[in-house]
């Protein structure tokens, strides 16, 4: 299986996760321009709706809590400002459509859903979401939860992180594809790639221990990556700055990761 998802450079349909690939996680990225509507349904499904950039307004309806309306939601023009997104979290069953306000860049990450929970539609605000700093000199990087496991949600969790020019992420390299709780949870992700100046590139290898999975991949802007399983570094070639949007779903909704214990010594650095 090729875990690279190339994107396209025009046109509303950025990059998608072909349907099946993955168990628990599905994804989509758009490019809306001014006035121009996406309708989502989510089914059986949750979806965390995030505004990349722009401003869009969200009507709508969700089981057992009738219509709602966002209107003109929005802040950041890049994904690259020091500034949270704002998101939308759909529950199954419900129903939206969001219609841009000038151009917008929507990301629509999915799990599957409970509908026994009976969870509301919301808007999640960027003053609700946690901002940190991972890692150190060269390996540092900048974090927003988004949708994490301390907020409510059946499956999905959502993290989006920046990683200056130079550095590595999402390393030493960790992996969370064993059920085994409290030491290390299954969670399928995917990885959707920005790059500044969008010329660039980024490298993202996916390995397992017995490497059945080993694929090294050069990754543009709006390009996805697929991790079913395995450790999943990235390292950003100086000049350009990194964005990743991850999503995150498996049995559990707990983030539990294993460091390869080949590397583990970096973490004594």
């Amino acid at each position: 299986m090729n875990l690279l998802t190339k994107s396209k450079p025009q046109g509303r349909d950025i990059v998608a996760l072909q349907e099946g690939v993955l168990d628990y996680v599905g994804f989509a990225a758009y490019r809306l321009e001014g006035g121009e509507q996406l309708p989502l349904a989510a089914g059986d499904k949750e979806l965390c709706v995030v505004l990349l950039a722009g401003h869009v307004s969200v009507s709508g309806e969700a089981p057992g809590q009738g219509a709602f309306d966002w209107d003109n939601i929005g802040g950041r023009q890049s994904v690259f400002e020091e500034q949270s997104p704002f998101a939308i979290y759909l529950p199954a069953d419900s129903q939206a459509l969001f219609t841009a306000r000038g151009p917008a860049h929507v990301a629509v990450c999915a799990a599957p859903g409970d509908r026994a929970q009976g969870l509301p539609a919301r808007l999640i605000r960027p003053e609700s979401m946690k901002r940190s700093v991972r890692g150190k000199g060269a390996n540092t990087r900048y974090v927003c939860d988004i949708l994490p496991d301390t907020e409510v949600a059946h499956s999905l969790l959502v993290v989006e992180v920046r990683t200056p020019s130079g550095h590595s992420s999402s390393y030493p390299p960790h992996k969370h594809d064993q059920d085994n709780l409290p030491h290390e949870s299954f969670l399928e992700e995917t990885y959707y790639h920005q790059v500044n100046p969008p010329q660039g590139f980024v490298f993202q290898r996916v390995y397992t221990d017995d490497r059945s999975i080993d694929q090294a991949m050069a990754v543009e802007n709006n390009d996805l990556v697929t991790v079913p399983r395995g450790y999943h570094p990235v390292s950003v070639p100086y000049g350009y700055e990194s964005y990743y949007l991850n999503v995150m779903a498996g049995p559990k909704r707990a983030w539990q990761f294993h460091n390869d214990p080949q590397h583990s010594w970096l973490m004594d650095l």
